[in-house]
């Protein structure tokens, strides 16, 4: 399959499709929340209690944003990536904001889902941990969310959850980031080799894992031989439409589909 260079210049973990910036992105979803936020004042609700979500997971390079994209259009859902979970995580004033938002919500939660998530280790939990876990939670009961990266579909009830592996050779993920990023294939190569031992150090440091389990999800798709990001966003989307049925029933990307 033929990868087009990007005019715009990438930034590894995003595709060709120039993508809003975090922090006004982010700014703009916090206003969302605040706006909406005294609709929901006392309302407190159960974690399983969240809307239906798409988590991805991935290996940089793989292409599970731009499939992501794809799906968004096709179900009318946002997407939230790990730049955007990045920025709200690590800047004080938008964590706090999450973090209220969770502790309005689900009043003595965290430390209930840090025992779930982390098991003994939960008393440790990082501040960044905790707002990594605001944040998606935030967004999660914003509703109509696909997650992108930072292991969301470990963090969120897995019964409310579609997660998708998204995989594919280094040989794949090697040529398409020497395309993106119009470098030699040696140096693209040197690059994911940097951004894999970064994200095994994370996983490894959050939730205390080597790399992902196939076990963890409910479908895996090999870019290798599914090349098409639209087709995958179409299987993908059936796959959500079955496993929550009754719930999305009605809704316009159910009708879309059907049609």
């Amino acid at each position: 399959m033929a990868i087009n260079k990007p005019k715009e210049k990438y930034v590894p973990d995003t595709h060709g499709k120039k993508r809003p910036e975090a922090a006004p992105l982010a700014a703009q979803f916090i206003r969302e929340w605040e706006q909406g936020r005294h609709k929901l004042k006392g309302k407190k609700i159960e974690p399983s209690e969240i809307s239906p979500t798409i988590c991805f997971s991935r290996k940089i390079g793989g292409g599970a944003l731009e499939i992501s994209d794809f799906l968004a259009e096709k179900i009318y859902y946002r997407v939230v990536d790990r730049e955007l979970l990045e920025h709200i995580a690590k800047d004080k004033e938008l964590s706090k904001k999450t973090v209220e938002f969770f502790d309005e919500r689900y009043p003595g939660k965290m430390s209930e889902l840090g025992s779930m998530l982390f098991g003994e280790k939960s008393f440790i939990m990082s501040e960044y941990v905790q707002n990594l876990v605001s944040a998606v939670f935030t967004f999660a009961n914003m509703g109509s969310s696909i997650f992108v990266g930072r292991g969301a579909h470990l963090i969120l009830p897995r019964d409310r959850v579609l997660a998708v592996r998204i995989i594919c050779s280094d040989e794949y993920r090697i040529e398409r980031l020497a395309n993106i990023l119009d470098v030699e294939e040696s140096e693209a190569e040197k690059l994911l080799h940097k951004i894999d031992h970064e994200q095994r150090a994370f996983f490894k440091k959050v939730f205390g894992k080597k790399d992902a389990s196939p076990y963890e999800f409910d479908m895996v798709i090999n870019s290798d031989f599914i090349t098409g990001p639209a087709e995958a966003a179409e299987i993908i989307a059936c796959a959500f439409k079955e496993k929550f049925a009754a719930e999305l029933e009605g809704k316009p990307f159910s009708n879309r589909n059907a049609a």
